[in-house]
């Protein structure tokens, strides 16, 4: 009975694409019209086009910012910058990914090694062949699943700091040990004609490079994936490497985990690091949106160059400051961002160093600290030259670098001047550069996803 009903069902589904058409090109009719709801925490920024570079003197004399006419499609924006609260939630999903993969072999219901129907999961891209139930909370109550953690299982090290490394006796979390492994599609080389399928041969042309620099043919789809590991844990040393001779041991003990810093900006970031956590960010929706049964893939990333600028801006075409004005103070004589302002009055503006974030009044777009505060990554990998060669649509020069890359390849524009910085970096025409290795007291990032449609 159950294969007959089956049988019927699959007639029904074949005879009934043309069944209302009349003979007509109707396109496939989707069962209800798409919706795409405002991000949580992000604004809207509608397509435009703008004079990209700078609209006053060029301070450091780099011409590096030649102004041009530049379109840009329509795309969401994180309202702020990442906080240490929204970042924190990264980092405990690896720290509790690996925990649950630990003691998955010897803790029942902390991992899936098999499927509904029984079939055992597909591999995940890392070898692994099993899924982690998050639906599972980890009983640290457990004397064994506690022993696990801190004497190591199913092939991981122990999560917590060994005895030897243990301060005054205290039970720490060893963040050493909290790797994210992800991997993305370079479109930009499966783009290249030279490595499209083949249809007469039936096998593809070309090669590609991998991330660690090989060159190979190419098999299949599988080889324009790529794979990398990062750590995650920021460098909270960073508050006492950037600076020498420079009292600032208080951020480095309490800046990211205190819960008085939980809506500060997140720094000690490198760009690796924040390009890792797009990805999860991305994947943490899509896996929400894939259990609500959305056929939908929402993708996070970090803004270009191009993209960055055209939302500083604020809609206001030759600006110099995201708040459209050629001067940092408003009418009452109060300063308007985060920055160093006279000569190295730090506290002048409000803030020592970095602030909460949203204690500034925001662009016209309603974006918060796209001056000051904290200096933002970009996707774009910087070059004096680009703007000469990149194209007037969506520019942007990218550049996968590798680790053993010459360092003028590794680096990344960041944009928008930080607490440290002159007024000229919080100009929305300047650039500049850091490496993508390097993590700073002063940069941090924000988010933006393509919006579905113009």
């Amino acid at each position: 009975m159950k294969n007959i009903f089956v049988l019927s069902l699959v007639v029904m589904l074949l005879t009934g694409c043309g069944a209302g058409d009349g003979g007509e090109l109707i396109g496939v009719q989707r069962s209800s019209d798409f919706f795409e709801p405002n991000p949580y925490g992000m604004l809207f920024i509608a397509q435009g086009s703008f004079n990209m570079g700078q609209n006053e003197q060029d301070v450091a004399n780099i011409t590096n910012a030649q102004t041009k006419t530049v379109t840009i499609r329509s795309f969401w924006m994180d309202e702020t910058e990442i906080t240490n609260s929204e970042y924190r939630q990264f980092v405990y999903w690896v720290r509790d990914s690996i925990a649950r993969r630990m003691i998955g072999e010897d803790g029942e219901g902390y991992i899936i090694t098999e499927t509904s129907t029984g079939d055992e999961p597909t591999d995940n891209g890392f070898g692994d062949r099993f899924r982690i139930n998050w639906d599972q909370p980890i009983e640290t109550s457990n004397e064994d699943i506690r022993a696990i953690l801190e004497e190591g299982g199913n092939g991981e090290d122990p999560l917590y700091y060994r005895e030897n490394d243990r301060f005054m006796g205290r039970r720490e979390y060893d963040t050493r040990k909290w790797v994210y492994q992800y991997m993305w599609i370079d479109l930009q080389q499966a783009a290249k004609k030279t490595n499209r399928y083949n249809l007469e041969r039936k096998e593809y042309d070309g090669k590609v490079v991998n991330s660690k620099g090989e060159c190979k043919g190419i098999e299949n789809r599988g080889s324009f994936i790529v794979g990398g590991r990062v750590l995650v844990y920021p460098d909270t040393l960073c508050w006492i490497a950037d600076f020498t001779y420079s009292y600032n041991e208080p951020w480095t003990k309490m800046y990211f985990f205190h819960p008085g810093f939980d809506n500060y900006p997140c720094v000690g970031v490198s760009w690796k690091q924040a390009t890792a956590f797009c990805i999860w960010r991305s994947n943490w929706l899509n896996r929400t949106l894939q259990m609500d049964h959305v056929p939908l893939a929402m993708d996070y990333r970090l803004p270009t160059e191009a993209e960055w600028e055209f939302a500083a801006r604020g809609g206001i075409n030759g600006g110099v400051y995201p708040w459209g004005g050629y001067y940092n103070r408003n009418n009452r004589g109060c300063f308007v961002a985060n920055f160093k302002p006279l000569r190295g009055r730090y506290a002048d503006d409000g803030a020592a160093a970095t602030t909460s974030i949203c204690s500034y009044a925001p662009n016209d777009y309603g974006l918060f600290d796209m001056a000051g505060n904290v200096a933002e990554w970009t996707s774009s990998a910087y070059d004096e030259s680009s703007y000469a060669y990149t194209h007037d649509f969506n520019p942007t020069y990218e550049y996968n670098a590798r680790d053993d890359d010459s360092h003028v390849m590794k680096r990344k524009v960041i944009r928008g001047g930080s607490w440290k910085d002159i007024a000229y970096y919080m100009q929305c025409g300047t650039r500049t550069y850091e490496y993508q290795d390097s993590a700073t007291s002063y940069i941090g990032f924000r988010c933006v996803r393509d919006y579905v449609g113009e």
